[in-house]
């Protein structure tokens, strides 16, 4: 019986080959999709689940209140994470983490020998203590994980660098040379263990760990004593013993605080709370915008999940029009069975068969396809995405009971109402296609371009705000403008000569440098109030220090004083330079009356001052994301500079760039030279929502033409059940654009009322998520507009091809039988 079952329905299917087709397409296409994504959202749900007892590791995070201000970050003094342990039993271990916030890649150096030395630009290095490797389980390949960072000036290499430097040879105990501020400038470590890289999640996205013995960081934090009110910039980790509740431990802080820190918090006018975030909560539920890397967004992870199921439901929604639109074409067929015996029971499981068996065929095609596009899938996400059949076989298991699920559900309507049609009425001629099922499919439509209609707008909503971001002026001259870092002392001491050669170049208009640029990560800041005011009343304030030449470079505009010149001594005796905002959130009363005032900051138990010298016009040192805040430059008295800014004639920056790699190789002879383009560097902050746009585009327009496809397979049947009629139509006298109006109207309504029922619904999330950007576009008419035009030009033309085609039929072939 089941093979003839299934006999039967293969027949099926390949007799109605435009709609098998039509069907199997949609729904192997929307299973595709919705794989995609859930494999993504996996992945994001998945960050630091590897490492051994996850469940007991927590960071802890510091709020910091001051003057009505406050700030959350996941960082901590570096002595706080060993005091908690001494203090407090429940803790087993604690361990800290130091990213190399001063530069965005590190220099290292070997040399092999009799051999010319290795040098490259590496990012993703940290500053660890000896017992991260006790807290975090990574797997070793050469050397001992829990004793790997405990000698000074050790380092620890992922096995991708390993194998860049070294090849197949052993790396344990070669020397390489690490050029970084914050370890001291060039400085030789003994390479004392290689991990291995396994691509699994982890906001610790690492490739190498620098000892934090031995190192400038470590000099840094002895001279400032115990100190747990300043210096909150090391991610620290706790390892709870088993049984332990995080709750009842955190409630045990503020009593700590006070005990250890509370004269000196007063004395610096700020309260200080610090909390524990749970491991595997880091990613997406720590409600911070960096831990350690950039967080996760929950908003976008949403936006996708519903993408998954949209396009699904549009998928699923085809599957069923055209079972019940092809349904009235088997009435024959049933009639027939049922006069020569069938039951009713044999019917239903008949249709039922068929609609899953087309289920399922779709779902073998889906596998193929997600296997072969996953790694395209994963450059666009910007995540290291894998598909197994036996890693992820949990997930098939998922999407085969999916896909049976939607073909019964398809298939249930056509089985259940083909086969209750009485045989008599069937042979008779006298079953037509019902109101009920023709209702039921417009709704469906309805449903399905509501769906499409809101990932139109949405698409255009996302365009838009990237559109924004990227024109929008920044209060800077970002184009045309090369980076070019300098990480070793060579480089550091090679400034004023490389600054003096490329000036000489005609092509080039000004030359600067700073130890931090707009749009990466600037960990440096002060407690700034003005005469009168004390530390209670201070402002945090963001601190650059720059040359004299930045400013010009950059060309950020001054609005009152002067930039820092040269002509000038008394610039390099604590001179400051605030922005707008600064001034204003300080209290004083314009930016003129600004110059020559006073600025204090308390330091080590003293009062320090600097003299404002200028005030500049507000920019965006930070993405559009975060709104501007008070920032300040110093004068950088001496030659220790993290970046040379060279802006460059935009007509002639080629030139630009081989000039100043000839004066790099004349003054830096033994390092490759490294440069970027400050406007790309900027636009990475962005990455996120690029990579979300980008999904959010290609799953529109896959949604868009499953949503086609079935409604083009329902215009050609609409067409084939009204063909006597328009045949009737056109011998009275109707026209072909009479016709195709008449066949194109009943599916421009349903069209039509999805994008009224849309708009609202689409402009409210994505007003929502528009809130994420201090700086954002609003939600005009025209986006409504030009979404409900492109939804109905999607329809008409996809309408259009089927009513031509009737219109302009032979009315003698579809009336010859009448």
């Amino acid at each position: 019986m089941l093979k003839n079952y299934f006999k039967i329905a293969w027949r099926n299917l390949l007799r109605n080959k435009t709609a098998t087709t039509i069907n199997v397409f949609g729904l192997t296409v929307g299973l595709a999709v919705c794989m995609l994504i859930v494999i993504y959202l996996v992945h994001e749900h998945s960050y630091d689940l590897h490492f051994k007892d996850h469940e007991q590791i927590y960071q802890v995070g510091t709020v910091i209140k001051r003057s009505g201000d406050e700030n959350k970050m996941p960082t901590a003094p570096y002595l706080l994470g060993s005091m908690l342990q001494e203090e407090f039993p429940e803790i087993s271990t604690n361990t800290k983490l130091l990213g190399l916030f001063t530069e965005d890649k590190t220099l290292l150096r070997y040399k092999p020998a009799n051999s010319a030395p290795l040098t490259f630009y590496e990012p993703k290095g940290y500053i660890a203590d000896s017992a991260f490797f006790k807290v975090f389980s990574y797997e070793f390949v050469e050397g001992t994980a829990t004793t790997a960072l405990e000698q000074p000036r050790s380092v620890v290499l992922s096995d991708e660098i390993a194998g860049k430097f070294f090849g197949k040879e052993p790396a344990l105990n070669k020397r390489i040379t690490v050029a970084s501020n914050l370890t001291g400038g060039d400085v030789e470590f003994t390479v004392t263990g290689v991990f291995k890289t396994t691509g699994k999640p982890s906001h610790i996205d690492a490739r190498f760990f620098l000892a934090y013995k031995g190192s400038a960081i470590e000099e840094y934090v002895l001279s400032q004593g115990k100190n747990l009110v300043n210096n909150n910039m090391f991610f620290t980790y706790l390892k709870l013993k088993p049984g332990t509740e995080a709750g009842l431990l955190e409630k045990k802080f503020p009593a700590f605080l006070e005990k250890h820190a509370g004269n000196d918090l007063k004395a610096a006018g700020l309260q200080k709370v610090q909390f524990l975030t749970k491991l595997k909560d880091l990613h997406l539920h720590s409600g911070m915008d960096n831990t350690v890397t950039p967080s996760g967004n929950l908003t976008y992870l949403y936006i996708l999940g519903s993408v998954a199921l949209f396009v699904l439901l549009i998928a699923c929604i085809n599957f069923m029009n055209l079972a019940t639109a092809r349904s009235s074409k088997r009435s024959a067929e049933v009639g027939v069975r049922k006069v020569l015996g069938a039951e009713k029971s044999s019917l239903i499981r008949q249709f039922l068969g068929e609609s899953v068996l087309m289920a399922l065929i779709s779902f073998l095609f889906s596998l193929l396809i997600v296997k072969m596009v996953i790694p395209v899938f994963s450059t666009i996400a910007g995540k290291e995405l894998t598909f197994s059949f036996t890693e992820n076989l949990m997930l098939i298991l998922f999407f085969f009971l999916l896909a049976f699920i939607t073909g019964v559900l398809a298939g249930s309507y056509p089985a259940f109402y083909l086969s209750s049609f009485k045989p008599v009425k069937v042979l008779k001629g006298r079953i037509t296609n019902t109101l009920a099922a023709a209702t039921l499919r417009k709704a469906l439509v309805v449903v399905q371009f509501i769906v499409s209609v809101s990932l139109i707008l949405a698409t255009v909503v996302i365009n838009r705000q990237m559109n924004f971001m990227r024109s929008k002026d920044l209060g800077f001259a970002k184009e045309h403008q090369l980076v070019i870092p300098l990480r070793s002392e060579t480089a550091k001491r090679a400034y004023s000569f490389l600054k003096t050669e490329i000036s000489k170049n005609k092509d080039v208009l000004s030359v600067g440098a700073s130890v931090y640029y707009p749009g990466i990560f600037n960990p440096e800041d002060n407690n700034l109030y003005k005469e009168g005011q004390d530390a209670s009343q201070a402002k945090h304030t963001r601190i650059n220090r720059v040359d004299y030449d930045f400013l010009k470079t950059l060309n950020i505009q001054t609005i009152a004083g002067r930039s820092f010149s040269s002509q000038f001594a008394a610039d390099t005796n604590r001179s400051i330079i605030l922005n707008e905002k600064a001034v204003k959130e300080m209290g004083f009363a314009s930016a003129e009356n600004t110059i020559g005032q006073k600025v204090f900051f308390n330091f080590r138990n003293q009062v320090l001052d600097f003299t404002v010298t200028g005030v500049v016009k507000d920019f965006h040192y930070e993405d559009l994301q975060q709104p501007i805040t008070p920032y300040a430059f110093l004068l950088n008295t001496g030659s220790s500079y993290n970046y040379l800014i060279v802006h460059g004639n935009g007509h002639a920056m080629n030139q630009v760039i081989s000039a100043v790699e000839k004066s790099w190789k004349t003054a830096v002879t033994d390092e490759p030279f490294e440069y970027s383009f400050l406007d790309a560097d900027f636009q990475k902050n962005y990455k996120a929502q690029e990579q979300l746009s980008s999904l959010v585009w290609y799953f529109t327009c896959i949604a868009i033409i499953i949503s086609c496809l079935g409604l083009f397979a329902l215009a050609a049947f609409s067409a084939e059940q009204r063909i006597k009629e328009i045949g009737v139509r056109k011998v009275l006298g109707a026209g072909t654009a009479s016709i195709v109006s008449l066949l194109s109207k009943d599916f421009l309504k349903p069209v039509l009322i999805a994008s009224v029922i849309a708009s609202p619904l689409a402009w409210y999330v994505m007003n929502g998520w528009l809130q994420k950007f201090a700086y954002r576009v609003n939600i005009s008419w025209q986006v409504f507009a030009v979404t409900l035009i492109a939804a109905m030009a999607i329809a008409i033309i996809t309408v259009s091809f089927q009513a031509i085609k009737a219109a302009l039929s032979n009315p003698v072939k579809s009336l010859r039988t009448e």
